[in-house]
């Protein structure tokens, strides 16, 4: 089932997140419904605050982006990826600047800086414990969905001109003024349908 999406401005980017404490099949069902919201949504992560849920989770699938995925020295795991209970344990010295976008903020990309690679633990979709070294794109994705988990949005990093030169907007996203290949969320709890 394809969920609405939470846009900028809902109290629900911002609240810190509750530890999954066991597989359940409510669970699994959520997982499910994530993927094929993002799917839908062409996104390529999506976290479970962005569709008002409050576990530690996110769902990841690089696929779309395979060309440039192969360009990087590192193959990919199975996509798409499951995290549960996320938690980075290392990040590296280096850094790298790079576009993000956010199906929470349609239609606004701004370059940020991240740590070029990254140690997550986490549980997978089986709940099994897992902890994976990556860098490059998938380092990225998984940054910006854990920073969802946080109550953290891309446009926090932003330097504060950079942030004026988007107020207007991010207040024009928060309002509902706004149209996306798929439904939406706004701060009132008004739903956008899909265009």
């Amino acid at each position: 089932m394809v969920l609405p999406i939470y846009v900028y401005g809902h109290d629900a980017l911002r609240q810190e997140t509750e530890p999954v404490e066991k597989n359940t099949e409510g669970l699994q069902t959520l997982v499910d419904n994530m993927i094929e919201t993002m799917h839908e949504a062409a996104g390529i992560g999506l976290a479970a605050p962005q569709v008002g849920h409050s576990e530690r989770l996110f769902v990841i699938d690089l696929t779309p982006m395979a060309d440039e995925t192969a360009a990087e020295d590192e193959p990919l795991p199975p996509q798409p990826m499951v995290f549960i209970n996320p938690e980075i344990v290392e990040e590296g010295a280096s850094t790298v600047d790079l576009e993000e976008g956010c199906l929470s903020i349609p239609e606004v990309r701004e370059v940020v800086t991240r740590p070029e690679r990254v140690r997550v633990r986490y549980r997978d979709r089986n709940f099994e414990e897992q902890e994976l070294e990556i860098g490059g794109i998938l380092a990225r994705v998984v940054q910006h969905e854990h920073d969802h988990l946080n109550g953290v949005l891309f446009t926090d990093y932003l330097s504060s001109f950079r942030k004026r030169l988007l107020r207007r907007r991010l207040r024009q996203i928060a309002e509902g003024d706004i149209e996306a290949d798929y439904p939406l969320i706004t701060q009132g709890d008004e739903t956008v349908p899909a265009r």
